[in-house]
């Protein structure tokens, strides 16, 4: 089965690229995707509902401005196992892609929508993998990537708590001079957030440590830890797109270390960009270059 760039079949939001600019500074052109390329399908973990939902369209709108000709699927870790309209569950949504695509060498590529491992969620994926009879390749998780210490930077900056430009001479009040980022999936996912977390502190000149939420004690010991480090202001910043946790649990957190917090990555482009990267990467097609995590001009 052949994909068109003529619209969606899907009914999905689709986010038209820009003009394209001419001379020396100008965006690189649009890749698109091969005839009868593999359908991208998003696996969604967290509870089903319409806010996120929502945020993985936008995230598919943003996977096809950067490849067009995309076919891209949304499918819910944790959904029911039958098929639902509203929120199909993955293990639906590759079963009809299995229909769609029977005979050809991969029918799918399923990318998680997480920054970091979260292993029992990962573990839910390859199982609706498994159960399957699509021929999938499952792809890494988005992160640690810089893209991802950009976005986290953007997010704290919107919600006043770091400077969004250290080039220009101005201050924030409520800057923090310490950061708490906040990840889900335990030890092994705040060690990977550490990375995320490393660039972040380049670009914001302040000391920030990772905590795992689901961890009792980890947000509290890196708080103590950054104030008796000589960190006066704290933040806290969910290393995490969203549906992954309940709203309540970073503001249980964030009260926790007594500190203010940003917002969930959420459909930030770089989210996009990283599902893209991860697809293409699967199927080996090229990509172009992406940012290297050096702070906002």
């Amino acid at each position: 089965m052949s994909t068109t760039t003529g619209g969606p079949a899907s009914g999905l939001p689709v986010r038209m690229p820009r003009p394209r600019q001419t001379g020396r500074h100008r965006r690189p052109e649009a890749l698109s995707a091969p005839e009868g390329a593999p359908v991208l399908v998003l696996a969604v973990p967290g509870t089903p509902s319409t806010a996120a939902l929502s945020l993985a369209e936008e995230v598919v709108s943003i996977a096809r401005s950067e490849l067009s000709g995309l076919d891209p699927r949304i499918g819910f870790v944790d959904g029911a196992d039958a098929e639902d309209a509203d929120f199909p569950s993955l293990r639906s949504v590759l079963d009809q892609v299995a229909v769609e695509r029977a005979g050809e060498d991969v029918s799918a590529v399923v990318v998680p929508l997480l920054a970091g491992p979260e292993a029992s969620v990962l573990r839910r994926v390859r199982q609706a993998v498994a159960d399957s009879k699509a021929q999938v390749e499952l792809t890494e998780v988005l992160g640690p990537h810089p893209l991802l210490a950009e976005a986290l930077h953007v997010r704290l900056s919107e919600a006043g708590l770091a400077r969004a430009d250290r080039a220009r001479l101005f201050t924030v009040a409520t800057a923090a001079d310490g950061i708490i980022l906040a990840t889900v999936g335990g030890e092994e996912a705040a060690q990977a957030a550490g990375v995320t977390g490393l660039l972040l502190a380049a670009r914001l000149a302040v000391p920030v440590l990772a905590a795992a939420l689901d961890e009792d004690g980890s947000v509290a010991s890196a708080a103590e830890q950054l104030r008796s480090s000589g960190s006066g202001t704290l933040a806290l910043a969910p290393c995490l797109i969203g549906p992954e946790i309940a709203p309540q649990v970073l503001h249980t957190a964030a009260a926790e270390a007594g500190c203010s917090a940003a917002d969930a990555l959420g459909p930030y482009p770089a989210v996009g960009k990283l599902v893209v990267t991860q697809y293409a990467a699967a199927l080996g097609l090229p990509m172009p270059q992406q940012g290297s995590g050096v702070p906002m001009r």
